[in-house]
């Protein structure tokens, strides 16, 4: 097998059927099977892939079906799919992407070119077609805070703008290197998985895709994005079906912190969480004289203290 399509469910039937759908409209010209972890979906997820497979239109599909007792997150779902394929690359999917014709065949032609790649992403785009900036750098650095969260940027021309920032700043446009791809879509190589190890399990959700992306990079392989595959990908449904928008965010700032704490030494992570106050302290003022809600403002504080109490305090548990 050269390719396992990876995608991990939970509480998505009807998600997962548009992604399994997308794939088999745009199938890969390689030989591809479909692995899909099901972290105990009370949906019907599971019964109902079961039944699509031995008697539905998924009959002649080569499709793979992992049930898991519990729910045990995304990294770890994914491990548990990694141990049980031999295929040569992995491609991880969230079950809220669809991709788009030949986006699987360039990811895998754009992997094989760089023998040095470990990786390779795709240009994620919403649901209205528009684009989901997927490219950051990583980590960030205390400039990169700084001139974000004061709008230094502004005085910046926008390519030079594009290329310190990345992310929403930059159009995605070329293929380059990168230090971050998006783990709601990656191609990787199963020998860089089987170098370095899978996903971090201590990370249930969020920030597990950051720390493998840096232990890739640090351990000399590359990661490229390639604008000519393209995935849409429908704005964290998924965990929208767990918590609303605004713990979603919370989370995925708590993800970031929790990597970085984990990953960086102790000076380099205080830095960037002082920095973040800085900022948040700079805009909570500007708000206040306006009177807008600082209720963000105000959660994301109390995020960036809880991890600075606990990095001070020597602490070497990563909550969860």
């Amino acid at each position: 097998m050269d390719v396992s399509i990876i995608i991990v469910n939970w509480n998505g039937r009807d998600l997962l059927a548009r992604c399994i759908e997308s794939i088999l409209k745009h199938p890969p010209s390689a030989a591809y099977e479909i692995v899909v972890v099901d972290n105990a979906s009370t949906d019907g997820s599971a019964e109902w892939l079961q039944a699509a497979h031995s008697d539905g239109w998924l009959q002649e599909t080569n499709l793979r079906l992992i049930k898991n007792g519990e729910n045990v997150g995304f990294g770890r779902a994914n491990n548990i799919a990694f141990n049980q394929t031999s295929a040569r690359m992995l491609f991880l999917l969230n079950s809220d992407t669809e991709v788009r014709e030949g986006a699987i065949d360039k990811l895998i032609e754009t992997l094989k070119s760089n023998e040095k790649a470990g990786g390779c992403g795709p240009k994620l785009l919403n649901t209205d077609g528009s684009l989901q900036p997927s490219v950051y750098r990583n980590p960030l650095t205390v400039w990169e805070i700084l001139v974000t969260g004061l709008r230094l940027y502004y005085l910046l021309p926008r390519p030079v703008r594009a290329e310190l920032l990345l992310g929403p700043y930059w159009d995605h446009s070329r293929r380059r290197t990168a230090r971050m791809l998006s783990g709601a879509a990656i191609l990787l190589r199963k020998e860089t998985i089987d170098s370095i190890g899978g996903f971090d399990e201590e990370f249930h959700f969020y920030g597990e895709d950051i720390e493998l992306c840096l232990r890739i990079v640090n351990s000399g392989w590359e990661l490229l994005f390639e604008p000519d595959a393209q995935v849409v990908h429908h704005g964290g449904e998924t965990a929208l079906l767990r918590w609303g928008a605004e713990e979603k965010h919370d989370r995925l700032v708590d993800g970031v912190l929790r990597c970085y704490r984990k990953s960086l030494p102790k000076f380099q992570f205080v830095a960037i969480c002082l920095a973040s106050c800085l900022a948040f302290s700079l805009e909570r003022i500007w708000r206040g004289m306006r009177g807008i809600s600082t209720k963000d403002i105000d959660a994301l504080f109390g995020i960036h203290r809880k991890h600075l109490r606990e990095a001070f305090s020597g602490r070497k548990r990563i909550e969860t």
